[in-house]
Order: structure tokens, then sequence, then C-alpha cells
């Protein structure tokens, strides 16, 4: 069984930098693709970004193009999404997502019904 656990959110200002970590266990790190998805308070769930099973492609939302950065860390099975510039939209809670993948596949996957492991999230919140 594979365990997701998000950990880096918190109570940040606008224009802050922020850096969400997510530890995977359970099976071979290097063999999913991960994602991070947001959800605001009464919002549907919404893709952020997300990385390939090598590490080596990545995708981002058009909204977080430019401020978000995603990346893969298979020595330390972690994937790690850095926020800069932090605005109030970007308030919502995050979760870190995870797939199996086939070797060498530079996928992304931008949907959450690509996903078959989440984790439970971790809240964010901009002040302005």
């Amino acid at each position: 069984q594979v365990q997701l656990v998000e950990s880096g959110g918190g109570l940040v200002q606008v224009g802050d930098s922020l850096r969400l970590s997510c530890a995977v266990s359970g099976r071979t790190f290097s063999r999913y693709a991960m994602g991070w998805f947001r959800q605001a308070s009464g919002k549907e769930r919404e893709f952020v970004a997300g990385v390939s099973w090598t590490g080596g492609s990545t995708s981002s939302a058009e909204s977080v193009k430019g401020r978000f950065t995603i990346w893969k860390d298979n020595a330390k099975t972690t994937v790690s999404l850095e926020i800069n510039s932090l605005k109030p939209e970007d308030t919502a809670v995050y979760y870190c997502a995870a797939r199996t993948s086939y070797s060498g596949s530079t996928t992304v996957y931008l949907r959450a019904d690509d996903y078959q492991y989440w984790g439970q999230g971790t809240q964010v919140t901009v002040s302005s």
C-alpha cells in the first residue's frame, strides 16, 4: 500500500514563498508519476502541477505557471512544490497524488481521476 504524507503548509503573507513536501512510502517511489492538486473552500479540486515517472517532465496549471515549481527526488522519495509570490487565491488545501507509470515514461498526468493514491492534504492560507 502506498502512503503519501504532505507537509509544509501554514499561514503566510501575500508575496511570501512556501515549499510543500510529500513523502512517499510503501513501494518503489521511482515507479510513480506525481502531482499536486488543491481545493479551495466551496470549489472543486484542481490540478496545480505534475511530474513524470522520470522526473524530467513537468507541467503546471496556467493559473500558477511561473510561480509554482514541482520536482521529484527519487533518492529521498519525496515530491516537492515550491510556491512563490503567494496570492490570496492560492489559499486552499493542497494534496499530493501518485499513480503508477511505465518505466521511462515522460507523461505528466493532469486529471485527478488519473491518480490512484492521495495524501490527506495540507492547508495553505495566504493572508493579505
